[in-house]
């Protein structure tokens, strides 16, 4: 029998997936700090995903994650969407594709 270690986080029914198969899983419970500290890790996980695969089920991912982390950190969908209204309203967004290459001082 065969054992694989993966020491991340992953989605909340995984472990009843993994019995349901029959199979045995060794986790812990995160909290506080660390959890934060693993939802960081599962973002560039996720993104590093995106980067590969660039399709939806990637993004749904990492808004997945992100939801994660406006819970511990207290913060709500509204707050989120207000900041990022005003920082597109104060320096724009991203859909004219604009590489900046240099300033010139």
């Amino acid at each position: 029998m065969g054992e694989k270690r993966y020491n991340k986080l992953v989605r909340d029914k995984i472990i009843e997936i993994i019995e349901a198969d029959n199979k045995d899983a060794g986790y812990r419970i995160v909290s506080g700090e660390e959890y934060k500290e693993y939802l960081v890790t599962k973002l560039q996980e996720e993104v590093n995903e995106f980067k590969e695969e660039q399709n939806i089920e990637e993004l749904a991912d990492i808004l997945e994650v992100i939801e994660g982390l406006l819970d511990i950190l207290r913060i709500d969908w509204d707050e989120l969407f207000e900041i990022k209204q005003k920082k597109k309203e104060d320096r724009g967004g991203f859909k004219k594709g604009i590489i900046l290459k240099k300033v010139i001082e």
